[in-house]
């Protein structure tokens, strides 16, 4: 597969200072799964997820110049915000891109928002919920978020039934600020928390 030059990684100081600054980035481990700090090499797949849409995610469709903008935006949360994209692979090979989990928050969020986005073939295999499960106790653990949502497009049937599994419960609507549509709030109990 050709890569577009923006996403063809150059090598030297500078992709040694990136790498540097990944480093310093949280990576979990599930029974499966490995969450990783995302790579430039990782867009292609995220671009895959996001110009298919076969989902229903928020924001959509997407370009493919518009999904990697979304990529590089939730990737730079890191330096942001202390949290952001982790890319989700297969826990004894790295490189085998499953998908995405997010601890984000853009505009028009209300709150820091846990979210996933997996390729077709990872799909109903309980990875989704293995590494969003993992992220969500990252973030209202050792970073301390005190509370997480996540919003779905009403649609979206499986993510609903993810964030249910999750232990989330829906908490309303609000409109998604880019498309005026509708995505329902589900809200993520802390640990030992009351709903």
């Amino acid at each position: 597969m050709s890569l577009a030059p923006h996403i063809v990684p150059l090598p030297g100081p500078a992709a040694d200072f990136a790498a540097g600054l990944r480093g310093n980035l949280p990576v979990l481990h599930t029974e499966r799964c490995i969450l990783r700090p995302p790579v430039l090499e990782d867009a292609p797949h995220w671009i895959a997820i996001l110009v298919a849409d076969e989902e229903g995610h928020l924001g959509g469709p997407h370009d493919e110049a518009g999904a990697f903008t979304e990529f590089a935006a939730t990737a730079g949360l890191w330096l942001l915000r202390g949290h952001g994209l982790w890319t989700v692979a297969e826990r004894d090979d790295p490189d085998a891109v499953l998908g995405f989990v997010l601890i984000g928050f853009e505009p028009g969020d209300r709150e820091p928002e846990l979210g996933w986005l997996f390729l077709p073939g990872a799909r109903g295999r309980g990875l989704a919920a293995e590494a969003a499960a993992a992220a969500k106790s990252h973030a209202l653990g050792s970073l301390g978020v005190t509370g997480l949502v996540s919003y779905i497009d009403p649609t979206n049937a499986p993510s609903r039934r993810l964030a249910e599994r999750l232990g989330a419960r829906l908490d309303g609507t609000i409109a998604d600020p880019r498309s005026g549509a509708e995505a329902e709030v589900w809200r993520h109990a802390p640990p030992g928390g009351a709903r």
